[in-house]
């Protein structure tokens, strides 16, 4: 039954990419009109410029006045399919060089208009004017340009199902003006921004979009509604563009940057580090049009040194943190890259295929222990050096959507200085890696069938030392399709993967150990762990079928990885070995009533499995949320897991057994128009154990002023695990686990923080934004135990079922370790462990002035304090008066940066 269950997931997953032309039939590929669309959109001309034009917020220049304006808008919210309660008239130009659009947003009260003044891209909480530009006209990009009455812009790039890109920060013009009819906005977007055809007259896909703040409103030129598909396919057309020749732009962006460090040394004797530390760099980012469709972008000697610092975190797990990308090189123009992150009018519970996480390059050297076990004082950098990156995105006359990305790392060396021998010498921490990402696409039937592409390559030099401790080569290939049918009412997606490590055999045991598989586990196939293997090979694979257009709607979905599947070199991956499976059906009520605006639920159900055929996980779920009257968002859900087994509970060891549990959650969000907002989202888990938690997290924002948000986001969390893991030892007398014994431990744990924000905009071009981030963190560990059995939750407490449990204290009376002995008068050998208990307190934050002196040229001015101190060993128990002080009286370390860019084109 296994066998057969294992070859229908894989069957069903793998046919998709490989034979989409299974996926549509004649009646669908015909019911596409003559203009690409299954149903009628509007279509407007662009007029050529006839006069000069001045971007000042009036509409006053006769070149205006030319064709016909854009005027019928139907509202989207609230009361949908209804004409707009306010009129707008739009105009389109174009000359050589630039398309222009000039928009009147007509008021009959036009004080009670809302606008901000917000950094560029933030949210506005105003009225807006919206223009989106499918300038290729293949139902799949999407660029957005929007605008407020104050002048603050957005701006973003989106590509086929990928979520739009806010990173992108293009290079065009806007003015608005509040006036006694209401308010103006014109726009001047180069042609340069965008990727068209070479047709000598075009045709684009065009969406405009007004939004009313006091009245949440949003209404919209070319009109769906809100149970169908939208996007690039529903469109109107913006006919009429000539363009004489393919514009080849180039962009050059020079950086300089000063960097002061004052970092506290642990002992005035480190060379390296005498509290200051002063430095600076240079370096360019490079874009040039290849042609009015295809970019190559390259950065040489890239500073990130004005991203925000990560969030605190408390990782107990045997995984990774994943940390979000913001380095501006690889967040810009990342959705062509997508593969595996998905985007439908509901996908539930996906874990995407894993291909692709930039962070990977520039991380830290993985070698600093190195260095540390060979002297008392190292200095080691904090990043891998990028010495050059590079990428082509566009997309090609014959439909092909590509993305090639090349980085180059180079080889790091850490200082290290020994103090009984007086040396001084450079240790090795990181080997010179290349890294390769390739993307391709090509879409059929106007962008409802998507066939597509990607490879993946990581390579390294390698010495005899970290052959030991890293692949020497990675690769990845794979393959995925979307088919939309029926107006985008059923659709199809899957995805299928390869992948391949290779290097010395102590490398690839150390990834068949890892946490992502533990494939030595002794309860495991014998074949499953090879350490002699010099290579591991994997296949991961997606299958999605699901109808996402009306009020019901459902999904069915499938999900696979082999035990080989490896790709951390490059992406980030936390699991392997599983297949999984997932239904949900999905009610809508978009009709408002006397009680709501909107309405939708969602009850489903999946399970997963590992590849030796055991049962790791159930869930039952339920969700229902909606909209208020007055525009407060309400949802909940709850979720049921029986009792099931863990493959990974014991870090290698056999199967265990978990518990089963239920978790509830809420969130409440007030309207966030209002000067003050909130949003509460308290959750609360238990299991049949007695283990439990709550966390009950909230976020403020209030805005005393239209150009200031100061954002509260306090969080504090309590739990109670009844079986944390803590450690494994050597037991020849373990015979049920294989003689090895796995202890575990109940953990009382408590988290507080308080993420706060103050963003002071002075202009559209100029803000100031300040983040900082308290953070307390404790944990004690009691009742220390082990499973009786593998594949059962009984469990025994050393010291009170089974053997004896003695305590070592210090000086202060703190307990510094636990002596186990498993058996008391027994053969079994006693143990110790260190006390795990912990109190953890840090401080983060960083200063931000950003000042954009002329379009596309910035300037920077960055300090970031942190803060860093953990308790004494024993110390585990949460104590906020005491926390708060030893947080607030430890040493901060500083650094205060000057980056300055200058953007050049032609």
């Amino acid at each position: 039954m296994l066998s057969r269950l294992r070859a229908l997931v894989l069957t069903a997953v793998v046919v998709g990419p490989l034979s989409p032309a299974v996926a549509f039939s004649q009646a669908a590929a015909s019911a596409i009109s003559r203009n690409g669309h299954e149903v009628p959109v509007p279509a407007t001309r662009a007029v050529p410029r006839s006069g000069p034009i001045v971007l000042d917020g009036r509409l006053d220049e006769v070149a205006w006045s030319a064709g016909v304006p854009i005027t019928e808008f139907t509202q989207f919210d609230p009361d949908e399919g209804k004409p707009a309660t306010e009129r707008t008239e739009v105009h389109i130009l174009f000359d050589e060089d630039a398309l222009y659009i000039g928009a009147r947003m007509f008021d009959r009260t036009p004080g009670a208009i809302r606008t901000r003044l917000v950094r560029r891209d933030a949210d506005m909480q105003s009225d807006y004017f919206q223009v989106v530009i499918d300038a290729y006209h293949d139902h799949l990009g999407r660029a957005f340009f929007q605008v407020n009455p104050s002048g603050s812009k957005f701006d973003a790039l989106g590509i086929g199902a990928s979520n739009p890109d806010g990173s992108w920060d293009g290079i065009w013009e806007a003015a608005t003006r509040i006036d006694s009819l209401g308010w103006v906005a014109e726009m001047r977007i180069p042609f340069s921004q965008l990727r068209f055809s070479r047709d000598p007259e075009q045709t684009w896909g065009l969406q405009i979009r007004r939004f009313i703040h006091r009245r949440n409103e949003e209404s919209m030129w070319s009109f769906w509604h809100k149970n169908e598909a939208g996007g690039p396919a529903r469109f109107g057309h913006l006919e009429g563009i000539r363009i004489g020749s393919a514009p080849r732009h180039f962009e050059l962006l020079p950086y300089v940057v000063t960097r002061s460090k004052y970092v506290r040394p642990e002992s005035s004797k480190d060379p390296f580090n005498d509290g200051s530390l002063q430095n600076a760099r240079a370096g360019a980012d490079l874009k040039y049009s290849v042609t009015s469709n295809l970019q190559l972008s390259a950065t040489l000697n890239p500073d990130f040194g004005q991203v925000e610092v990560d969030p605190a975190v408390v990782n107990l797990s045997q995984y990774e943190t994943f940390f979000q990308e913001k380095r501006p090189f690889f967040v810009e123009g990342s959705g062509v890259f997508g593969f595996g992150s998905f985007s439908c009018y509901f996908c539930s519970n996906v874990s995407s295929i894993e291909s692709f996480y930039s962070r990977r390059i520039g991380r830290a050297p993985t070698g600093n222990d190195l260095a540390y076990g060979r002297g008392q004082f190292v200095d080691t950098p904090d990043n891998s050096t990028i010495v050059g990156a590079a990428k082509l995105t566009g997309r090609t006359k014959k439909g092909y959507t590509i993305g090639l990305m090349n980085a180059y790392t180079r080889r790091e060396h850490a200082a290290v200085f020994d103090s009984l021998s007086q040396a001084r010498f450079d240790q090795l921490v990181e080997p010179p890696a290349n890294y390769i990402v390739g993307r391709l696409k090509r879409d059929f039937l106007n962008g409802n069938l998507v066939v597509g592409a990607i490879g993946t390559s990581v390579a390294r030099s390698l010495d005899t030392v970290f052959a030991k401790r890293m692949n020497r080569h990675a690769e990845m290939v794979g393959a995925d399709m979307l088919y939309t049918f029926k107006n985008r009412t059923y659709d199809i997606m899957s995805q299928v993967a390869l992948s391949n490590v290779g290097g010395d055999s102590i490398a690839i045991g150390r990834v068949q150990r890892s946490p992502a598989r533990y494939l030595q586990r002794p309860d495991r196939d014998p074949g499953s762990y090879d350490p002699s293997a010099t290579s591991l090979h994997g296949l991961a694979a997606y299958l999605r079928i699901a109808k996402d257009g009306g009020d019901l709607n459902w999904e069915a979905q499938a999900n696979t990885r082999t035990t080989g599947y490896e790709v951390n070199d490059i992406a980030f991956q936390r699991d392997a070995d599983y297949y999984w499976m997932n239904a949900n059906v999905l009610r809508n009520w978009n009709k408002p009533t006397t009680w709501y605006r909107n309405l939708f639920t969602i009850l489903g159900a999946q399970q997963r499995y590992d590849w030796e055929g055991d049962l790791i996980d159930r869930q039952f779920h339920y969700f229902l949320g909606g909209r208020t009257l007055n525009f407060w968002n309400l949802s909940g859900f709850v979720i049921h897991h029986p009792a099931s087994l863990d493959d990974k509970q014991l870090r290698g060891g056999p199967v265990s057994m978990k518990p089963a549990n239920d978790f509830v959650a809420l969130n409440i969000n007030s309207d966030s128009r209002k000067a003050f907002s909130f949003g509460l989202f308290p959750n609360y888990g238990w299991n049949a154990e007695g283990g439990w938690g709550f966390s009950p997290a909230i976020n403020v924002d209030y805005r005393p002023r239209p150009n200031v948000l100061l954002s509260l986001g306090p969080s504090y969390s309590t739990s109670q695990s009844v079986q944390q893991f803590v450690r494994s030892v050597d037991d020849v007398t373990a015979t049920t686990f294989f003689g090895r014994r796995y202890i575990l431990a109940g953990l009382d744990q408590r988290v507080l923080s308080l993420d706060t924000r103050v963003n002071w905009t002075f202009s559209p071009t100029m803000t100031l934004e300040l983040f900082t981030q308290p953070f307390i963190a404790s944990g004690h560990y009691f009742a220390f135990k082990e499973f009786d059995q593998p594949r059962s939750l009984k469990k025994s407490l050393f010291g009170r079922d089974k053997g004896t449990l003695t305590q070592t204290a210090n000086a202060q009376g703190r307990i510094t370790q636990y002596t186990i002995d498993p058996d008391g008068a027994g053969p079994a050998a006693a143990f110790t462990i260190a006390n795990p208990d912990f109190n953890s307190r840090s401080l983060r934050g960083n200063a931000v002035y950003r000042w954009e002196y002329r379009p596309g040229s910035t300037l920077f001015v960055v300090w970031t304090q942190s803060r860093q101190q953990d308790a004494a060993v024993g110390v585990g128990n949460f104590d906020f008066a005491r926390d708060r002080q030893e947080l607030f009286s430890a040493h901060p370390d500083n650094i205060f940066l000057i980056k300055i860019n200058y953007w050049l084109a032609r």
